[in-house]
């Protein structure tokens, strides 16, 4: 039987190409039909004999003949909405392209690790399921991963999202609302309708008094007016503006507090001079009041195997990504990265190769724990 190290080793050249074959495939949430049929062609060559992918376009392999799960899964969406494909370059060890490491690297780890757990005998008292999920990033608002816990919630003993660096692992989910705010207003002409109410400027004094409000003290509390959208032309009082809007805690009383003085805000607008309309966009669970034992074991493995590995402790800390469901239900989950790099969520994103090795190494000793 081929060795972890052997296996590690002898792929390492197909790291780098199935990275870069991912990159070139645009993927923006909600749009990852093209990745996803990569990742059901490239796992059926792999030896699975039967690849699925669900309405919400998360990519299913499964091997084992239990009906218990350990369950590992990637995310195939990109924070970047371009159709088109994104550039890509080597530098010395670096390779960059938008979406290297968030999160085409960890989701190539992946499908190797699952390869190679492939060739080896099939657990008879669990099954394990490798999923290239969909719609972690922003507005996906963890659709794949809803759906994944919602058709196998149950049966999920163990949950790993390969998400992020290496060094760090997310075992507290961060929760989140994600709203977009409209104002509508009578608008007219700068000149001659002058004085007549403004949707950008009832936004601007919106956006003005959310900055002035002062987190709770109830865990990390942060909130974002992320984007603006409105007016006409230089000459036009705004008919109509929009913006989006998020607040995060790690704790859900904090949560709570935000979610009361956002709308004492909202409540504030004089109708005379605006309609006001919020669609909820997104909301992201956190976690529950009681952690389960499951939980802390879960942790506690981890942080041995990564110091066995490496030598050093993982840095544990909260976060938002697609372990908030599991987590949110009392599933043992956690998250964490396969590769260094830098630069997520811009254009100038990077990897660095010499660490695709140590990460793919982590993912695999990570699984085979469960056949021992």
């Amino acid at each position: 039987m081929v060795t972890v190290t052997e296996y590690v080793s002898s792929v390492f050249e197909e790291q780098k190409q199935l990275i870069a074959a991912l990159c070139r495939i645009p993927a923006p949430s909600h749009h990852e039909e093209k990745r996803a049929e990569f990742c059901r062609k490239w796992l059926i060559d792999a030896g699975f004999p039967s690849v699925s992918i669900d309405s919400a376009k998360n990519v299913i392999a499964s091997y084992g003949k239990g009906e218990e799960i350990v369950l590992c899964m990637a995310h195939t969406d990109t924070v970047f909405p371009e159709t088109d494909p994104l550039p890509q370059r080597i530098e010395e060890n670096r390779f960059y392209s938008p979406g290297a490491g968030d999160d085409t690297a960890n989701l190539v780890n992946l499908m190797l690790a699952a390869r190679y757990i492939r060739s080896l005998p099939e657990p008879e008292t669990f099954r394990f399921l490798f999923v290239c999920n969909s719609c972690e990033e922003g507005l996906g608002n963890l659709k794949g991963s809803r759906q994944i816990v919602e058709d196998y919630g149950d049966r999920i003993r163990v949950f790993y999202s390969l998400d992020g660096y290496l060094g760090g692992a997310g075992n507290h989910a961060v929760g989140s609302h994600r709203y977009r705010v409209t104002a509508k207003t009578i608008g007219g002409h700068s000149y001659g309708a002058f004085g007549n109410p403004n949707a950008i400027a009832v936004l601007a004094q919106l956006i003005w008094e959310i900055y002035r409000i002062s987190v709770p003290n109830k865990g990390k509390t942060t909130y974002n007016v992320g984007e603006i959208h409105g007016g006409t032309s230089v000459n036009t009082i705004a008919q109509e503006a929009s913006m989006l809007f998020e607040y995060r805690s790690d704790n859900e009383e904090g949560l709570s507090i935000m979610k009361k003085k956002f709308f004492s805000l909202l409540e504030q607008i004089d109708p005379a001079k605006a309609q006001i309309s919020v669609e909820l966009l997104g909301e992201r669970p956190g976690m529950p009041k009681t952690v389960p034992e499951s939980q802390k074991k879960l942790e506690e493995q981890f942080i041995k195997r990564y110091r066995d590995l490496f030598s050093l402790s993982p840095v544990l800390h909260p976060g938002s990504t697609d372990c908030n469901i599991p987590l949110s239900k009392g599933i043992p989950a956690l998250c964490f990265g396969t590769v260094s790099g830098g630069g997520a969520h811009t254009y100038d994103e990077w990897i660095d190769l010499d660490s695709l090795s140590s990460g793919l190494t982590l993912v695999m000793e990570t699984l085979l724990s469960y056949l021992d």
